[in-house]
């Protein structure tokens, strides 16, 4: 199990940027997949960005060209950086986390983007 604490998150205007981070309590060199989802108040849960520890990265359609994730390994750390913010992207953001097979969420932080 790895434990996962989010920061950053919270109210930005359309167009703006926000930055958001996940400490992981482990090696993230050892964690297969880390990254963000979110999901929106009646809606299913979505994939945003993973990064993959052979070195890819996958991000969901509606945030391509957008967001973009990145890890840094000596501080255990994967954040999203989400700029030109639409409101739709307004959700609870969640980091999330592979390890030894098993899905790991954090608690998540809320993203609002006002019009």
């Amino acid at each position: 199990q790895v434990q996962l604490v989010e920061s950053g998150g919270g109210l930005v205007q359309a167009g703006g940027s926000l930055r958001l981070s996940c400490a992981a309590s482990v090696n993230i060199r050892s964690i297969y997949s880390i990254g963000w989802h979110r999901q929106a108040p009646g809606k299913q849960r979505e994939v945003v960005a993973l990064s993959f520890s052979f070195g890819d990265t996958n991000y969901g359609d509606s945030v391509k060209g957008r967001f973009t994730i990145s890890t840094d390994d000596a501080k255990n750390t994967v954040d999203l950086q989400m700029n030109s913010l639409k409101p739709e992207d307004t959700a609870v953001y969640y980091c999330f986390a592979t390890y030894n097979g098993y899905a790991n969420w954090g608690q998540g932080t809320q993203v609002t983007v006002s019009s």
